[in-house]
């Protein structure tokens, strides 16, 4: 892996490669949790009762988009053309990704540590006001490892004038033997692969999509049962590749610019939660 992170990554490329960084450590029991602060703050891996959950920065797959799970803000998932309406004016967002803008700006940049202790860690960051982002805001996220359990917190503020906003996450999990996964929709894809409406019943995988859903997701891997939950009522699953599954909570859909606006006014915050359960 590169021991820095390049101008490709600087610069909003996703398939540049990007480098852990110094790891922080949190964990309870049998659960450990290894952060990467400086790599989009996020969790380089989890490691239940031995067993590594996901896909992490040394299993050869070093493009900053495809390791650890991350958080994905002021949005998740692809802006068409990087381009949305918002205040009465057309916006054009930097497009690196087949054409679209994809998955925000927080994966790329380095978070602070607000606090730490042996179970949890607090993380800052304030979001750019430049052609990658003009509206500037910032973000927390609490990071909390229990014997059984992860908890997570995500927010967004808006800084001194309003935007639009969806957060989530996107963890790259280590490929499940199956997984339980019971939505009531799908967004269905169009010619440029981008989610559209009107929403239609589930259709089978492989995915590459998002989905409204509102009940807890269940992986099994070796030997392992993993229930995931959210109050988003979102989720994406990315399932093509034969190495890993993304299964990721959201507060809207993906190109959410476009299809369902949620708008901060000034000083206002956006926050939700995602927790993991083995039992």
């Amino acid at each position: 892996m590169a021991s820095d992170s390049g101008a490709g990554v600087a610069a909003g490329d996703p398939q540049a490669p990007l480098a852990p960084g110094p790891l922080l450590r949190i964990g309870d029991g049998e659960l450990e949790v290894d952060l990467a602060p400086h790599a989009g703050g996020r969790i380089a891996q989890i490691r239940y009762r031995g067993v590594d959950q996901l896909v992490g920065p040394d299993d050869g797959f070093p493009a900053a988009i495809a390791w650890g799970s991350y958080p994905m803000l002021p949005w998740a998932g692809r802006i068409r053309r990087g381009r949305f309406a918002f205040e009465g004016r057309e916006w054009q967002l930097p497009a690196n990704l087949e054409g679209h803008a994809i998955h925000g700006v927080s994966m790329w940049l380095p978070w602070q540590v607000e606090a730490r202790n042996a179970r949890s860690i607090e993380l800052a960051l304030r979001l750019p006001q430049d052609r990658r982002w003009p509206f500037g805001g910032s973000a927390l996220q609490w990071i909390e490892a229990g014997p059984q359990h992860l908890a997570m917190t995500l927010s967004v503020r808006a800084g001194e004038r309003a935007m639009p906003v969806v957060l989530g996450w996107h963890p790259w999990f280590r490929k499940p033997e199956r997984i339980e996964f019971h939505p009531s929709a799908i967004y269905p894809r169009d010619a440029d692969g981008i989610a559209c409406l009107p929403t239609v019943a589930p259709t089978p995988g492989p995915w590459d999509d998002c989905f409204v859903n509102t009940r807890d997701v269940v992986v099994h891997r070796a030997g392992q049962r993993l229930r995931l939950s959210s109050d988003c009522d979102h989720w994406v699953v990315y399932d093509e590749t034969a190495h890993s599954t993304c299964i990721e909570p959201q507060t809207g859909p993906a190109d959410a610019f476009n299809l369902a606006p949620r708008v901060l006014e000034p000083g206002e915050s956006l926050q939700a939660w995602f927790r993991m359960e083995w039992d």
